[in-house]
């Protein structure tokens, strides 16, 4: 599908694209370059496709975003939204729905427990988790008794449940401050807590972002990857995609792209990229689409 015969190397990355910094993201974008209708694109959607904003209700994709994907889409094997929102909610605030040109998009919500193709315009899902209900009743009286409740908000996701201090007066403090008892809560009916910027997000264990990442590239049978994440729940698809390319004849190459890192230079640490934020992000994407 692309438009040069051959691959590019390393040390040819096109100008338009910004360059990787290291040898193996250098690899891994010249491998998409080279058979894009064999790569996956997989994005996060907060911080990655759409800006963090106080209240998560509000979030909506970067204005220049759905074009990029309509401009990507045809010209590779599939694009992921992998997202711990529930898969419609992002599918709304993306502003997916109905879109021509992006059949060849699927949004992996709740970490892969939901699923919405573009194809069918439907969401699948199994039942929630029994916990969810148990937490969703008791974790009023967890916060107040905390004493770290003011100017936090309860976000209803569905499949799970998040906690975010970025309104509290000291959001760091309180974010820490409720790390103990939400990890005790959420024992206590058998789920998890996963951390994020400002954020805790109770859920049941056994699916996170690497998991919904790696079944889908094997459901593909895809020969490369970009991933683009955030947070620090992106740091299970960045695993993913750094065990899949280190298993050599078996693996495939895997570009590890990092949406702002202010907030987690964990991410940024292994990232292969560094783009400024979303708007970076799509700016990327387009330029993507334009050099395939």
């Amino acid at each position: 599908m692309g438009s040069n015969p051959e691959a590019p190397t390393p040390s040819e990355t096109p100008s338009e694209l910004p360059n990787p910094t290291t040898p193996a993201g250098r690899e891994a974008l010249a491998a998409i370059l080279a058979r894009p209708d064999r790569a996956v694109i997989a994005l996060d959607f907060d911080g990655t496709l759409a800006d963090i904003v106080p209240d998560p209700e509000q979030a909506r994709a970067h204005p220049g975003a759905v074009p990029a994907l309509v401009a990507l889409a045809p010209k590779v094997a599939s694009i992921a939204v992998i997202t711990g929102r529930p898969a419609g909610v992002a599918v709304r605030h993306g502003g997916f729905a109905g879109v021509p040109g992006l059949d060849h998009l699927v949004v992996l919500g709740h970490y892969g427990a939901e699923r919405w193709d573009a194809v069918s315009g439907t969401v699948h899902a199994p039942a929630p988790h029994p916990g969810i209900a148990a937490v969703r009743a008791e974790l009023p009286g967890v916060l107040d008794r905390s004493g770290s409740w003011h100017g936090t908000w309860i976000e209803e996701k569905g499949r799970a449940i998040a906690v975010h201090t970025r309104r509290a007066a000291d959001p760091q403090a309180a974010f820490e401050a409720l790390g103990a008892p939400l990890g005790e809560l959420a024992a206590r009916h058998g789920l998890i807590v996963e951390p994020g910027r400002l954020v805790l997000e109770l859920r049941p264990p056994g699916m996170d972002k690497g998991v919904a990442l790696a079944q889908y590239l094997r459901e593909t049978d895809a020969e490369s990857v970009l991933y683009a994440g955030d947070d620090l729940g992106d740091l299970a698809a960045y695993a993913a995609v750094e065990k899949l390319r280190s298993e050599g004849a078996d693996g495939i190459p895997g570009l590890l792209v990092c949406s702002g890192s202010a907030e987690v230079p964990e991410l940024a640490g292994r990232a292969d990229l560094l783009l400024a934020g979303p708007g970076e992000v799509v700016a990327f994407l387009a330029a993507l689409a334009r050099q395939i």
